[in-house]
């Protein structure tokens, strides 16, 4: 057995091997230190023994806050969307929760209003639970899919078809976020009885909530569901229920008007306003803190000096610029439908809340990210499988050849036959500024198999074409773009079957016609 001194002495000649750091008795990991000079992106850093010099404190201070400024654009998304569809409902006069607007005529190219279709009576309207507290909401009987989200865009409850109520009709009570009284109200709403009624009571996040309703065309018109809404539907403070205020109704159709969040610095006061009105348990601490880092915190003023401005404009041109990578050349896993298709869904992960792996990975941020840049409504009905129930969606920005479609050129696309969607298909157009309807001299950029006379194959495939001017003989199957523009589409099929989600039907590639 050796020694403890032989050892000791044989460690230290280990020791006394390589030679000590300049300024340490010992050598010390290279991995550790930093060095007096360091290249990066951002420029040349310099240190005096690992402390920042001042103009590289300042540099970095300054990449600091694009960094925060950046997160904060892509992670304030779903609360400055949900802030301009309100502000767009003020526009129009929805200024109060029993003043709704609707689609009468359906949504044409007018309005800027994110990916909107023009197949579904929209009825559309905002909840204020801070200056009217708990409200109830009466759905009629035969409401479409219909949804509630908060300030933030999160689920609340679902309404008509997918809701509890299962189209039936019935009262949803909604409690504010500060409500303290005995009702119970989890995110998805309980049946509970108040008065010897029977109400879905749920309690949100926020004081403002969006209130989405769709119906559905019977016999290609909107007869049915216009007066379904105008008969059946009221909003009004539970405090007020014996004596309701009149539901008005304020028509969206053939109107312009923008409901769509700012892409400059205006997006971080559209922000701040939604932190300062809602209340602090509106968020969690992570990302209350990553807005204040910003400077948008709840109880203080949205004040940034000449140089903040300028490092925040350039955050949120940086911000803007990657959602827009990644909603038209998405990448994210799970994303594609299809092997070596453009087909995309907008729902990558199947999760409503952006879970990754169920939670193990989080949450996943771009794909959150993807869907509300480009997309409005959340609910667990856009993901789950219900067959011959709701509806399901893919979207498309690229042609077979990976090139983004372009309003100059011509295209066709294949809709195989047998489309599996219960109660109709449809093929809406998009413009990738403004991710809202494509304006052309078409009032509605679509083709809807029920409420348009399309021409079939002799196999009872469609072939839809897509260009500045129809091909003879082909209008009726003819989508309008605009030459020196771009597009996209999002395909839909409402009550989808189970060859949608076999993925034994797929719809073909945009084929560009030469």
């Amino acid at each position: 057995m050796k020694s403890a001194s032989f050892i000791s002495a044989a460690l230290l000649v280990v020791a006394s091997a390589e030679d000590p750091t300049p300024g340490y008795n010992h050598k010390i990991p290279d991995k550790i230190m930093t060095p007096d000079t360091v290249e990066t992106s951002i420029g040349t850093l310099e240190f005096f023994d690992g402390m920042p010099k001042p103009e590289t404190v300042d540099k970095l201070y300054d990449n600091l806050l694009l960094m925060r400024g950046t997160e904060a654009f892509l992670n304030g998304i779903p609360a400055t969307s949900i802030e301009g569809l309100r502000l767009g409902h003020l526009d129009l006069g929805a200024d109060s929760s029993n003043r709704f607007i609707i689609a009468e005529k359906l949504c044409d190219s007018n309005p800027l209003f994110l990916t909107a279709n023009t197949d579904t009576v929209y009825c559309s309207g905002f909840l204020n639970l801070k200056q009217d507290g708990p409200t109830v909401v009466e759905v009629p009987a035969k409401c479409g899919p219909g949804t509630v989200n908060d300030a933030y865009f999160r689920f609340v409850v679902d309404m008509g078809a997918p809701g509890p109520d299962r189209g039936q009709g019935g009262k949803y009570l909604i409690l504010p976020p500060d409500y303290q009284g005995d009702l119970e109200g989890p995110i998805g709403g309980e049946e509970t009885e108040i008065d010897g009624e029977k109400y879905f009571v749920v309690q949100s996040p926020s004081y403002v909530n969006w209130v989405i309703l769709r119906g559905f065309l019977v016999d290609g018109k909107t007869d049915f569901s216009n007066a379904m809404f105008k008969e059946g539907l009221k909003v009004y403070p539970l405090a007020k229920k014996e004596t309701p205020p009149a539901m008005e109704f304020i028509s969206m159709s053939e109107k312009s008007f923008n409901t769509i969040h700012a892409n400059n610095f205006e997006f971080y006061e559209e922000l701040h306003t939604v932190i300062d009105r809602e209340p602090v348990s509106f968020l969690d601490p992570e990302i209350r803190g990553l807005f204040a880092a910003a400077g948008l915190e709840k109880g203080k003023p949205f004040e940034p000096d000449e140089r903040e401005k300028k490092v925040l404009t350039e955050a949120v041109a940086i911000g803007n610029a990657t959602a827009r990578a990644i909603v038209f050349r998405n990448k994210l896993e799970g994303a594609d439908l299809y092997s070596e298709s453009a087909w995309k869904t907008a729902f990558v992960g199947g999760s409503y809340q952006w879970l990754k792996d169920d939670g193990v990975g989080g949450r996943n941020l771009d794909a959150r990210t993807l869907f509300f840049y480009g997309a409005t409504v959340n609910t667990p009905a856009m993901v789950l499988k219900m067959i011959g129930k709701g509806s399901q969606y893919a979207y498309a920005a690229t042609g077979s050849n990976g090139d983004y479609l372009d309003g100059s050129k011509s295209y066709t696309l294949n809709i195989p036959a047998n489309v599996p969607a219960k109660d109709f298909w449809s093929v809406v157009v998009y413009d990738p500024q403004t991710r809202s309807e494509l304006q052309t001299s078409q009032p509605f950029p679509s083709r809807n198999n029920k409420r348009d006379d399309l021409i079939e194959n002799a196999d009872g495939s469609v072939t839809l074409h897509f260009g500045p001017k129809a091909a003879e003989g082909k209008e009726n199957n003819w989508i309008q773009t605009v030459p020196g523009k771009g597009w996209w589409t999002i395909l839909r099929l409402y009550g989808p079957l189970e060859p949608w989600f076999d993925k034994t039907w797929r719809p073909g590639e945009f084929e560009l016609v030469e």
